[in-house]
């Protein structure tokens, strides 16, 4: 029997509490022991493996010091259309990034140039780098 996929929004939830996690500088079993469960459950929802509960992420989100709502920022759209409307997010990729070490860590340091033109030739560099043209 195949193993269930991860529900989207589950996933992203997930990467949030890691991005978050990360941002604030906590370990996995430090914010496990906040909550009085394993670092290995905190992997599962930063995974999305397994689901986090209303009044678990309400504490997840004290622990973390942002509002619940932080966690659906920029989340997936599953379901129909109401209506005919759809409701446009940011791409995930964003979200992603930053829910990695190299990702945050770029970010942090990026962020520290106060020189607005060496960041922009930062930008530039990359931005040559990865073979894409300035449009």
């Amino acid at each position: 029997m195949a193993k269930k996929a991860p529900n989207p929004i589950d996933k992203h939830v997930g990467a949030r509490v890691r991005m978050r996690r990360m941002m604030v500088q906590m370990s996995q079993e430090k914010l496990g022991e906040h909550l009085g469960i394993t670092f290995q459950q905190i992997q599962k929802y930063e995974k999305g493996t397994n689901r986090i509960g209303a009044s678990r992420l309400q504490q997840i989100s004290t622990v973390l010091g942002v509002p619940v709502a932080f966690f659906f920022e920029g989340a997936p759209s599953v379901g129909p259309e109401v209506d005919g409307v759809t409701e446009s997010h940011s791409p995930t990729y964003v979200a992603d990034f930053l829910a990695t070490s190299d990702g945050l860590a770029l970010t942090r340091n990026f962020m520290r140039i106060p020189d607005a033109k060496v960041r922009r030739k930062i930008v530039d560099l990359v931005t040559a780098i990865a073979g894409e043209q300035e449009a």
